[in-house]
């Protein structure tokens, strides 16, 4: 598969670049999709909830009333959880969320969303390009001139680029990571993949 390079203009360079078929032309697996993304968005998750049972609610070791004589039901603590105030039956306690899947499936998982990008035409080759001190001005302009602007884009860089990386982490449906860090929910969760040139060739060698 051959995707022509950008300009940061919008214009073409007049280059082509040839993408690995084994890498962006594979049948994409649904299956390890799955359990890519799921493992990612559940070690997002912090677990420290917490809710305090009857044993751990402060107060409620006085008895609210004898036991006979006055006709009510019987308590033996105001921190019952039948009573406001009073603790949690089987509530939420800290927990660690974090699944693990195996190098094999990650990197099939990833191969499949770059397929699912490729196929679709969301793929956009950009020159490299980087910013001497922080542009969000001018780094909205190049995302007008490609005609990406307003849609979910992920730009994927060729480096650790912390100029560009601040000129567009402000702007709103944008996310920018070096191409070796990208995860499959990142690759799916965005509309537009935009590339720079020398990530290519990185992305390629992690994932052949």
């Amino acid at each position: 598969m051959n995707l022509d390079v950008y300009k940061i203009d919008g214009s073409k360079t007049g280059e082509q670049i040839s993408l690995n078929d084994n890498i962006f032309a594979i049948e994409p697996n649904d299956h390890v999709i799955y359990l890519s993304v799921k493992a990612h968005l559940a070690n997002k998750r912090q677990g420290t909830h917490k809710a305090k049972e009857r044993s751990e609610v402060n107060g409620g070791g006085k008895k609210p009333w004898k036991q006979k004589g006055r006709g009510g039901a019987r308590a033996g603590s105001s921190r019952s959880p039948l009573w406001v105030g009073g603790g949690s039956i089987f509530g939420p306690k800290p927990r660690n969320y974090s699944q693990s899947v195996n190098k094999k499936v990650n990197k099939l998982a990833r191969k499949s969303a770059l397929s699912y990008k490729a196929k679709a035409e969301q793929i956009i080759i950009v020159e490299d390009f980087n910013f001497d001190a922080p542009k969000t001005k001018e780094f909205l302009t190049i995302l007008k001139s490609l005609n990406v602007n307003g849609k979910k884009t992920l730009l994927l860089t060729n480096d650790n680029l912390e100029n560009v990386y601040k000129s567009g982490r402000n702007l709103n449906k944008v996310q920018i990571l070096e191409a070796i860090n990208a995860s499959t929910y990142d690759l799916l969760n965005n509309q537009i993949l935009l590339v720079q040139k020398g990530a290519i060739e990185k992305i390629e060698k992690i994932l052949n």
